[in-house]
């Protein structure tokens, strides 16, 4: 049975695919990894970066002896998969990605980081800082400035630019219509950019995979991969 890795986004958690995951399993052998600092894993003490996660990445493929796998990355799980596959071409035999930013700069970068504030989200979203309190545990407030790290670097040194035409593998970039992170544009471009890429707009879909309708979803990865 081939192999599946179901890459959560940034404060992200592998629950979140819970509901897909059943439909799913009849057809892949499914792994749904943590990047460190989410749910009961550290969070590593000098920080982390895509290029850290793109290396837990790989690591977990080695230690599981993966060969050959699909990846469905969720936001910033998306990110990691295609920079994996940049690394390890070989790898890979395709990738689908779901409102995963691509556009980052540097001005960007900081007007998201500064929505990261643990003090802010506490008062301000209360029931939001409660889900990252159950699904991460009381680091959750040392989790959120780590990310706003990492997405600061990525607005200084986007791995991706300038190297996303280098990636021949199969690939699928999806947004949501209401995605208020991801525009239809940028997904579109990046499309363009990739040798070997699809491209499908979910209608009526938020960013939150929440809030993607479970069956529109799979039926998008049914025609991608060919599921009978």
């Amino acid at each position: 049975m081939p192999h599946l890795l179901l890459l959560h986004g940034a404060l992200g958690h592998s629950d979140i695919f819970n509901s897909i995951k059943d439909k799913l399993n009849p057809y892949f052998d499914i792994h749904t990894p943590l990047f460190s600092g989410h749910g009961n894993t550290e969070l590593p003490k000098n920080g982390i970066s895509i290029e850290q996660y793109t290396q837990e990445l790989s690591a977990y493929c080695e230690k599981e002896d993966l060969e050959n796998v699909h990846i469905f990355g969720h936001s910033m799980g998306g990110y990691v998969a295609l920079c994996y596959a940049l690394q390890k071409p070989e790898n890979i035999h395709s990738i689908m990605t779901l409102g995963t930013k691509f556009n980052w700069t540097e001005e960007g970068a900081l007007k998201e980081s500064k929505m990261l504030n643990p003090d802010t989200i506490l008062e301000k979203v209360p029931h939001y800082a409660k889900l990252l309190e159950l699904q991460h545990g009381s680091k959750w407030k040392e989790l959120l400035p780590a990310i706003a790290e990492l997405m600061i670097s990525l607005g200084k040194r986007p791995p991706l630019q300038n190297n996303i035409e280098n990636i021949h593998n199969s690939i699928q970039i999806m947004v949501g219509d209401q995605d208020t992170m991801v525009t239809i544009e940028e997904s579109k471009s990046i499309y363009h950019s990739l040798p070997n890429s699809k491209l499908a707009v979910l209608p009526d879909t938020k960013h939150p995979m929440d809030k993607v309708r479970p069956n529109l979803l799979f039926d998008l990865m049914k025609d991608f991969w060919n599921l009978a």
